[in-house]
Parts: C-alpha cells; sequence; structure tokens
C-alpha cells in the first residue's frame, strides 16, 4: 500500500495547483447578455437618430423624382396616374412620364397658343378631356382662373397612355349660368360630362359620341357637379336657394330634385363642392355664414349633417369615399397653439367613427387623400421633419407612419394634392421655391 487515494488522477484542482478547466455554461450566457444589451443599445440610438430621419429602412420616403418647372408657368394642374404613366396639366397641354423613373414620355401641345380652361381626367379609361381657348398664357402662369371667361369653347379628348389625340368638340362658351369654372367638365366610368349653355351634355369618352343632354331647371345656376357610375350630381342654386339633382348616367333623366338643406336652407350663391356622388355628399360655404357637410340617400332623402366646427374642432380639409366622411379638424392644443386631427363621420347618419391626432403645434397637416379603404396625409414641420400617415379607413387604425428623407416643402409652396399609387406618394405644390410636384417612393 503506498497510502494513495483512489480517483486523485481526476480531481480538478480548484486551488491553482493544476490546470482550470473550460468556461461553464454560465460564462457563456453572461457573454451573450452583455452582447445583447450592447446591441438593443445600438438600435436604440439609431432609432432615436434615423428614425425620423428618412434613412431608416422600412419607415422612410425618399425622392424618386420631381417635374421640371415650365418656363413660362410653374403651377400645375393633377397629377393623375394611368398605369405606369403620370400625367401632368399645363396652361397649355399635357405631359406624361414614366411613373418609376421621370423619364419623359410624350408631351400634348394645344394648338394655336391655347390655354387651357379646366380639365376632367378618367384614369380608369385612360382619357382626359380638355377645355380650352385660344389666346396666350394667363398672367402669372397656370389655368385660366375662371372658366366664365369667354372663348372656352372647344374640349379635346388626350389619350393618357401616349398623349394621342382622339376627338374633339364645341360647345357654346356661354357661361352666364356657371358658379365655379372647374366644374366645367366631369369625366369617370367612361362618360365625359360638360356645362354647356345652361345644360349638362355628357359624351362618350372613347369616341366623343353624344350620349345625352338635359337642361338646367329654369332659374338655375350649376355650382358643383359629381359623376358616380351610378348617378350624375349636380349642386344647384335656383332662385334663393341652393338645391341637388341626380341625372341619369345612361339617358340624362332627372331621378330626384330636393332643397339642399330643407329645414335650414342654403343660399343660392353659397360656395357648393360636390364631395361624392355616391352616396350623395355636398360641402357647401356661405359668405359669412355656415359651412357644412350634407349627405343623402339614392332617393335624395337627407341623412345627415356635418358642421364644419364642432367638439372635434374647426374642419380645414374633406374627402370622401366608401360612404365615409374624412376631415382635418384644427383646435387649440393645451399646450398652446393650434393642433390637427384626423376625424371620420358615417354619411349615412353623421355619427363620428372615429379622430386620431396628426398634428402639433409646429407642424400642418396640408394634404389628405381617402382611397381604397385607406386615408392618407402628410404632416410637414420644418424642426422635425415631414411625416407621410395612413389609416384604416374602418376602424381608424394606424398602418404606415414614413418620415421623407427631404423636406417636401419650402417657402411659399404650400402642399396643394396627394396622391399614392404602390409604391409612390406624388405631392403637388402650390408655386413657392419647389418643383410643381414630386414623386416619392417607399424606402
Amino acid at each position: 500500500m503506498t497510502g494513495r487515494t483512489a480517483g486523485t488522477a481526476g480531481r480538478t484542482d480548484d486551488g491553482g495547483g493544476g490546470p482550470a478547466g473550460p468556461p461553464g455554461w454560465r460564462a457563456w450566457l453572461g457573454c451573450l447578455t452583455a452582447l445583447g444589451v450592447l446591441l438593443a443599445m445600438v438600435y436604440g440610438l439609431a432609432w432615436v437618430f434615423l428614425s425620423n430621419s428618412g434613412y431608416w429602412p422600412g419607415s422612410s420616403m425618399t425622392t424618386s423624382w420631381e417635374a421640371p418647372r415650365d418656363r413660362e408657368a410653374s403651377d400645375a394642374d393633377g397629377p393623375w396616374v394611368a398605369g405606369d404613366t403620370v400625367v401632368r396639366g399645363r396652361f397649355d397641354g399635357l405631359v406624361g412620364y414614366e411613373l418609376g423613373s421621370g423619364k419623359r414620355r410624350w408631351e400634348y401641345v394645344l394648338p394655336g397658343r391655347a390655354e387651357t380652361c379646366a380639365t376632367g381626367v378618367d384614369p380608369g379609361a385612360g382619357i382626359a378631356l380638355l377645355v380650352h381657348r385660344r389666346g396666350g398664357p394667363a398672367k402669372g402662369g397656370g389655368q385660366a382662373p375662371n372658366a366664365q371667361a369667354a372663348g372656352c369653347v372647344t374640349v379635346t379628348a388626350v389619350r393618357l397612355a401616349d398623349g394621342r389625340e382622339l376627338w374633339h368638340t364645341t360647345r357654346s362658351g356661354s357661361e352666364a349660368r356657371l358658379a365655379h369654372g372647374e366644374d366645367l367638365v366631369r369625366a369617370g366610368d367612361g362618360l365625359g360630362v360638360l356645362f354647356d349653355d345652361g345644360r349638362l351634355r355628357a359624351l362618350d369618352l372613347r369616341t366623343g359620341a353624344q350620349r345625352w343632354t338635359a337642361a338646367l331647371p329654369k332659374g338655375c345656376v350649376l355650382g358643383g357637379l359629381g359623376l358616380a357610375p351610378k348617378r350624375v350630381l349636380a349642386a344647384l342654386g335656383c332662385g334663393a336657394e341652393a338645391e341637388l339633382a341626380a341625372y341619369d348616367p345612361a339617358d340624362g333623366t332627372v331621378r330626384w330634385k330636393v332643397p339642399l338643406d330643407a329645414r335650414r336652407g342654403v343660399a343660392a350663391d353659397a360656395t357648393l363642392v360636390v364631395l361624392s356622388a355616391d352616396p350623395p355628399a355636398v360641402w357647401f360655404g356661405e359668405s359669412g355664414g355656415e359651412r357644412a357637410v350634407l349627405g343623402f340617400g339614392p332617393d335624395g332623402r337627407p341623412r345627415s349633417r356635418v358642421d364644419a366646427v364642432g367638439d372635434y374642432g374647426s374642419i380645414t380639409q374633406t374627402a370622401a369615399e366608401g360612404g365615409r366622411l374624412f376631415a382635418v379638424a384644427s383646435y387649440e392644443g393645451g399646450q398652446g397653439g393650434s393642433w390637427e386631427r384626423l376625424v371620420a363621420f358615417d354619411l349615412a347618419s353623421g355619427d363620428e367613427l372615429w379622430r386620431e391626432d396628426v398634428g402639433n403645434g409646429l407642424s400642418r397637416v396640408d394634404v389628405l387623400e381617402a382611397r381604397d379603404g385607406r386615408v392618407t396625409t402628410v404632416r410637414t414641420n420644418a424642426k422635425e421633419g415631414d411625416t407621410l400617415y395612413s389609416f384604416d379607413a374602418a376602424t381608424g387604425d394606424e398602418e404606415e407612419d414614413r418620415s421623407f428623407r427631404d423636406h417636401v416643402v419650402g417657402y411659399g409652396d404650400p402642399l396643394r394634392g396627394l396622391v399614392t399609387h404602390g409604391d409612390w406618394a406624388l405631392l403637388t405644390r402650390d408655386g413657392g421655391e419647389r418643383r410643381p410636384f414630386s414623386v416619392y417612393e417607399r424606402w
């Protein structure tokens, strides 16, 4: 016996007398935890600095291209998207661009230095109607300020795919019974509707063949015009009161005619805008008086009223789609200044459906679009950057929050319009130092 204890050769020496074994699982877990904390800190810092900069993947908007300026006119009408072509209206015609690249595809210039009085576009049919007159561009550029000016007698149909002229016709040019020039023409669902010497005149968009004519009621002026597959809607000023008339788009038969507001009445000289022809909805604004949106049933019976001022604030913009009214309303915030929220109403009842804050005291919401079950706005903020927000039209749930990499407005050029199409957002401006419109892409 040597006195050596059996098994000592395989013992681990904890006292430093022998080599150390490999680190245990606790050490590895500690390393992984530290690495996770470090990565989380890096991610958090990146989010803080990049989330509102337009450089965060999946939540940004980058500038794809901008339309060039015109030498004589910087304002643009539209734009409209037909397939993969973007069409811009100018004072003297139309220009088509490739949506993805901005490459000019075609240009249509009105003959004889003619200028555009009004434009009606049916993107689905891919056709635009230009009402125009002879003469040079209006002073300061842009479209003729009012189609009541004499000489807006020619109507030309242009194909949006290639700028080809399809047909043209003439009208009387007498606008004594037209309240607002922008309602000179409407296009949609393969039909073009013109105001022509106290009557509505419907034409086939593809051929120019006349479908029907319908005289306005005696003593009435046209205040607003709307078009849908089920009806042509005309808001009228008749005598001392505003009225609403619906025409059958197939033959022009008057389906019904009702007072715009049988209970309170609306002055005949009020500003009238048809927000929707199906269901019928009209915005009116009396000079120094009331402002509201009125909704109607398919038979002309009044259904709803949404006043321009309520506990939701003061409505500054409206859009209608899918039987709902969407409005941007400003209100006084708790910290001072004017704040803004997006509010949805049911046009069948006038009830408020939901509301979401979209602006603060340092920002403003310039444009609003309602399309295909989604509501989209753009909030501009010179300090924090500009943001595109999208909401579910039915529930108000936020679906998208994307920061623009570049500011979308400059000095003196507020946004005028918003069109979304696939991965793109097209923003139109009113004059100023920026281009007439820009195309942005989700990134």
